[in-house]
């Protein structure tokens, strides 16, 4: 996974673009009809139950804006929520408030909805040993707070992106000749490099299952798109050989069911790519 460092700069990049697109060379309206002295509170209010997400994300867009707005904090990253409940009060230049309110909102209502359906998956989970995974299908420029989300919600992270670990996928398998001269010419490249990352390897079925037990040096199989006899049958022929999990379709149905079949993870691009914004506002008092 990427360090606390590359995670941070990640923060910084997405807020930074953030403004460039959204303010660019200035809030013209803003600028026009409020004095640049004029001081303000607003409040961020609920209009949706769930899941909150992105308090701490919003604090640092409001820092970054204007280093002097004062964020008093209600709720916490977490929390659950109804309509009604506030967040939070920002107070300070009421100019440098609306320039931050856009960026706040979109974020934390892209956040919350990610939190909240996150939620729901790892409470399905209690009671097995299986966590739950998000994926690289997230929106392209803010994968880190996406990602963020899933782990307020309870859910964990997979790789950040193709450079923290290894994912050999079928169309690896498939353009590299097969099973074993893909996880062959792996190690060989990590050995050359001189990179230190974990391998997962995605099988197709319970012979693909076999022939990477074969290879070894494996962290994780991908169990993908199987059955729920033949995902108990390939956890079995696993055993403690390496982690197991489980993808293809997995939804808030069938979700408990792979989990009883033993699998250690389950992931699930749905966490990140089939969410619908929690309704949040944000409103001077």
């Amino acid at each position: 996974m990427i360090s606390e460092k590359q995670f941070e700069q990640e923060l910084d990049r997405i807020i930074a673009n953030a403004i460039r697109e959204d303010v660019g060379e200035g809030d013209h309206t803003s600028l026009s009809c409020i004095p640049i002295s004029a001081k303000g509170k607003a409040k961020l209010l609920v209009k949706d139950a769930g899941i909150i997400a992105g308090v701490s994300f919003a604090k640092r867009v409001f820092k970054t804006v204007d280093a002097n707005l004062v964020v008093e904090t209600m709720l916490q990253d977490g929390d659950t929520v109804k309509h009604g409940d506030v967040v939070f009060y920002v107070s300070g230049s009421s100019q440098s408030i609306l320039k931050a309110e856009r960026l706040v909102l979109n974020a934390m209502q892209r956040m919350s909805a990610i939190a909240t359906k996150t939620r729901c998956f790892a409470d399905l989970l209690k009671g097995t040993k299986t966590k739950v995974l998000d994926t690289r299908k997230t929106t392209p420029g803010i994968r880190a707070i996406e990602k963020w989300a899933v782990k307020i919600g309870g859910g964990e992270n997979h790789r950040f992106a193709l450079y923290d670990m290894i994912m050999i996928k079928d169309n690896h398998i498939d353009f590299a000749g097969g099973v074993s001269q893909s996880i062959q010419k792996t190690k060989q490249y990590l050995a050359e490099n001189q990179l230190d990352l974990k391998i997962i390897v995605e099988a197709r079925s319970l012979e693909e299952i076999q022939e990477i037990l074969n290879c070894g040096g494996v962290y994780r199989i991908l169990i993908d798109n199987f059955t729920y006899e033949d995902t108990r049958k390939a956890v079995a022929l696993i055993g403690d050989a390496c982690l197991t999990e489980s993808s293809g379709g997995i939804n808030e149905e069938t979700i408990r069911h792979y989990a009883e079949c033993g699998v250690d993870y389950i992931s699930s691009g749905a966490l990140t790519h089939s969410v619908y914004n929690m309704d949040l506002s944000l409103k001077a008092v």
